[in-house]
């Protein structure tokens, strides 16, 4: 289970808790103690990246992605990249929120995707 910072934090460890499963934190650069793989990504507003450890997910570790709120799918998609450049394999992804008009969904439309609340 990977939870993006900062929400995700607080729904991945839950999620994670319920199906037994570990977790594991996806931040923002320079947080994370020991050596990171990391993910940059294009904003609405500019750019940004993401960090996660590289021992954190072993080869063909099924992985399910965690976080608030779906909007234009770059996040999503970096932490994906991140999962999968590890030997990882995306799982799925779930969001408490999706913004569909942003189409966000497409973007990642080769994983399974489940959203709680969609606008």
């Amino acid at each position: 289970m990977v939870g993006i910072e900062p929400r995700g934090f607080i729904f991945a460890p839950l999620v994670a808790y319920r199906l037994n499963a570990g977790f594991v934190p996806v931040r923002k650069p320079k947080k994370l103690p020991a050596e990171t793989a990391r993910a940059a990504y294009k904003l609405e507003y500019g750019e940004d990246s993401l960090e996660i450890h590289k021992d954190a997910v072993r080869k063909e570790d099924n992985i399910l992605i965690i976080d608030d709120l779906l909007a234009t799918g770059g996040t999503a998609a970096a932490v994906a990249g991140l999962i999968e450049s590890l030997g990882g394999r995306v799982a799925g992804m779930g969001f408490l929120i999706e913004l569909s008009f942003l189409k966000g969904r497409e973007k990642i439309s080769r994983y399974d995707i489940h959203s709680v609340l969609k606008y």
